[in-house]
């Protein structure tokens, strides 16, 4: 599938399953991104292995992808793009970390 047709998926599983059925604002919908990112690291910290990882992970880009559907957003276009302007960067961008 492409990155398009992920969206159109996770969107439409989302509203389906009633998480559109009122208006979300973006802080939230970050917030949420973020928080399976912390559930990830959670399952690093607590060794529950690359299964648990992945599933967190997995998480995370189903919230992005819906996120994506709701306010109409290419990510597929906008990571073409930003994978070719990291090419031109300097070595680790110039930052400590």
């Amino acid at each position: 599938m492409t990155i398009k047709q992920w969206i159109e998926l996770c969107h439409a599983t989302a509203k389906e399953k009633g998480w559109w059925d009122f208006e979300r604002s973006d802080g939230e919908l970050i917030a949420l991104m973020h928080s399976e990112l912390s559930e990830a690291l959670e399952a690093m910290r607590n060794d529950l292995g690359k299964d648990a990882i992945a599933e967190e992970l997995a998480d995370c880009c189903i919230r992005i992808f819906d996120y994506c559907g709701a306010r109409g957003l290419d990510l597929e276009e906008a990571l073409k793009k930003k994978a070719e302007k990291n090419k031109s960067r300097p070595y680790r961008h110039g930052k400590k970390f």
